[in-house]
């Protein structure tokens, strides 16, 4: 059950300033910083994709991974889910659960990497990944993490910008190399009859007007049942 989870956790409201945060130190610096820099990073508009692989779904035990500054998490506790929103950046949790407060939704909030919450496993019936900034280990343990959340049933929706893989490393310190991306959790379920790839295709991307990433044209999306 999610109200097991006790890593960095806050139910609905501004996450508390004792919160724990489990993870990496410098991680959460980074992204507190980009969050910093601007008053607002994102466009306060839910994700084209989700929108559109969530509208046949049962509103059910959803976790947000990466949630930023919140509208996914929003939107999804608008339409009925009970969400458990996840990420790195306290000044993104600040903002997400005032913007929850405001729309008058109740969000679990969790203050954490992926690989450094204590989600109970098997527990949602969506894992929503939209464009995570999950870093690449060699025992492949955030893909591990994504896959293990999701309940019998459930759905894993993992979405990101295509062609950021065959990218380059840039000036300013991003190399692709680094992260996770939609096909290296494919390949984990290759022959793995406890999950079924629904959809795995590159597609024009839904993407909400203004906010950092408004120029990627294109999305590669990932959604993947799991059987039992």
């Amino acid at each position: 059950m999610t109200e097991n989870i006790t890593a960095g956790s806050s139910a609905s409201g501004t996450p508390s300033a004792d919160d724990r945060y489990a993870g990496d130190p410098s991680v959460r610096a980074e992204w507190d910083n980009r969050y910093a820099d601007r008053q607002q990073l994102w466009s306060g508009r839910p994700n084209g994709a989700l929108v559109a692989e969530t509208a046949g779904l049962t509103p059910g035990r959803v976790l947000d991974v990466g949630c930023g500054e919140g509208a996914d998490a929003v939107w999804l506790a608008q339409g009925g889910w009970d969400v458990t929103a996840l990420e790195v950046s306290g000044v993104a949790l600040e903002r997400a659960a005032g913007h929850a407060r405001d729309a008058g939704v109740a969000v679990r909030w969790v203050h954490a990497e992926l690989t450094r919450a204590e989600l109970t496993p098997a527990s949602f019936d969506l894992v929503s990944a939209q464009y995570p900034a999950l870093l690449r280990t060699p025992d492949a343990a955030a893909e591990r993490a994504l896959l293990a959340a999701v309940a019998p049933g459930g759905v894993l929706l993992l979405v990101h910008h295509a062609g950021m893989v065959e990218q380059h490393p840039d000036e300013n310190g991003f190399n692709p190399a680094d992260y996770v991306w939609p096909s290296m959790v494919v390949a984990l379920l290759d022959d793995d009859d406890d999950w079924e790839v629904e959809v795995d295709e590159q597609r024009p991307r839904l993407a909400p007007e203004g906010g950092a990433g408004a120029h990627h044209t294109d999305d590669v999306v990932l959604r993947a049942r799991r059987l039992r």
